[in-house]
């Protein structure tokens, strides 16, 4: 890409050729942010994890009770600690799906690791041959067995319903499944212009990348001084950077064992050039909000907390763009309205994990963030492999409202597709692959849900 007789300001640009000069004005819409929904308001950490399921247990189960009696018609919904008295008969139960895995992360495990206890296989998810599944409620609970128990398609912490009855042995036979299904989709009461397109990146990576030139081509892209009057046109009807996570760092720094000399001086080497990526993240992010909004989420390998949901990078970290009113630091999980579309999304981890605990080599990212919508829920392997807060009285990844676009950040390869619910949802999904490794970006036309891959390569 290049620029000719280009020049462009905060509110458009400028096309000159043979003495006319064409102004491109970009495009605006009403930009709402709804992570507020998906944050916690005072910070609690003596509260104990049982009290998200039992949150997650009680806003789901009132959903899958009208599910199940639409579904199943008069079957009786029994408790756990009734089923005795109903020995043989069918039923249906509601509750918290638990995955019995051996593999899962645990601290003392990681403690045997570091001290050579023990030594483990190389492992990339969870799973074993001696896995099982459960079902629990507030009391109880009983293993799921029979041939419709399909244990790479289902993870810990989904809330569900199953019918079948119990056996002599203590399971419970599975006939059939009933999940919460998509959430309802509402769009505003008052109609705002929809008109333009917002661009989704993820994986920048400044820490390795930072003077990469698919960087530089990609900010003189959104800030309108690349191609003809043309391009410029389409560059125009940007109205929104969407920053998936991971634009500092995209994996996890490790060190080998070293004496105390050595590891203190690679964590400096590792904390100055962290300082370095963040200046330089600062100054690009800059550049492009004086002329586009731009929303910034933090991903699991930035300087951020590590629990879910992930507040956004602080402002003295990034001082140039915080000055910007067009600039906004987001959540992880985050949510917005932008025109009249609901945008919501992760930096990827969650989908990254429910992969490990499921096992399954068939079933690619784009699937299991459908599947999150049917579960109506952003994080299910949360907190039992997934990092999060404990919440206490209420599941705030809990998906009240069917978004329009849905996207998870920092996949290894693009995918997407339009999602068509049974009441009529329509929804955008699609999977960002990291910028630092594919050079490319996802526009998406809020009026169409058109989405289209754009590459910034230099071949």
């Amino acid at each position: 890409m290049t620029q000719n007789n280009l020049n462009n300001d905060k509110n458009g640009m400028k096309h000159e050729e043979d003495g006319c000069v064409d102004v491109l004005e970009r495009n605006s819409v009403v930009y709402k942010d709804l992570s507020f929904s998906l944050t916690q308001k005072v910070s609690d950490y003596s509260k104990q994890y049982s009290n998200v399921y039992v949150a997650r247990l009680k806003e789901l189960g009132e959903v899958l009770t009208a599910n199940v009696k639409a579904k199943w018609k008069n079957v009786t919904i029994a408790k756990l600690a009734d089923l005795d008295t109903i020995v043989g008969d069918t039923c249906a139960i509601i509750g918290t799906l638990y995955k019995h895995q051996q593999w899962k992360p645990s601290i003392l495990r990681e403690v045997g690791e570091h001290n050579r206890l023990t030594i483990q296989p190389e492992k990339s998810d969870y799973c074993s041959e001696n896995d099982q599944v459960f079902l629990e409620d507030e009391e109880l609970r009983i293993r799921l067995v029979g041939n419709l128990v399909d244990l790479e398609s289902v993870v810990t912490g989904l809330i569900c319903a199953v019918l079948g009855n119990e056996g002599k042995d203590g399971t419970f036979t599975v006939k059939d499944w009933c999940f919460p299904g998509c959430a309802p989709q509402t769009h505003p009461t008052v109609k705002s212009n929809s008109s333009g397109k917002i661009v989704l990146i993820s994986g920048l990576n400044f820490i390795k990348n930072s003077d990469d030139i698919a960087v530089e081509l990609l900010r003189e892209w959104i800030c309108g001084m690349a191609g003809d009057i043309t391009a410029q046109k389409e560059e125009a009807s940007i109205v929104r950077l969407i920053i998936a996570g991971n634009s500092i760092s995209n994996s996890k720094k490790i060190y080998e064992r070293l004496n105390m000399s050595a590891l203190k001086l690679e964590e400096q080497k590792h904390t100055v050039e962290t300082v370095t990526a963040t200046q330089k993240l600062d100054a690009f992010l800059s550049s492009i909000a004086k002329c586009c909004g731009v929303t910034l989420m933090p991903g699991q390998h930035d300087p951020c907390n590590r629990l879910l949901p992930q507040k956004p990078l602080h402002p003295c970290m990034l001082p140039q763009s915080c000055r910007l009113t067009s600039f906004q630091g987001g959540s992880n999980p985050w949510a917005s309205q932008i025109g009249n579309r609901m945008v919501m999304g992760s930096s990827g981890e969650s989908i990254e994990d429910i992969m490990k605990a499921s096992g399954s080599k068939d079933m690619t990212p784009l699937q299991w963030l459908e599947k999150t919508l049917i579960w109506r829920h952003l994080c299910p392997t949360g907190p039992d492999t997934l990092p999060s807060y404990p919440y206490n009285d209420k599941d705030l990844f809990v998906i009240k409202q069917c978004p329009d676009i849905y996207f998870t950040g920092n996949a290894n390869e693009y995918e997407t597709k339009l999602f068509k619910g049974e009441e009529n949802q329509v929804v955008r999904l699609v999977c960002i692959p990291q910028f630092s490794t594919s050079h490319t970006a996802v526009i998406i036309d809020l009026e169409s849900l058109d989405a289209e891959l754009i590459h910034f390569g230099t071949e």
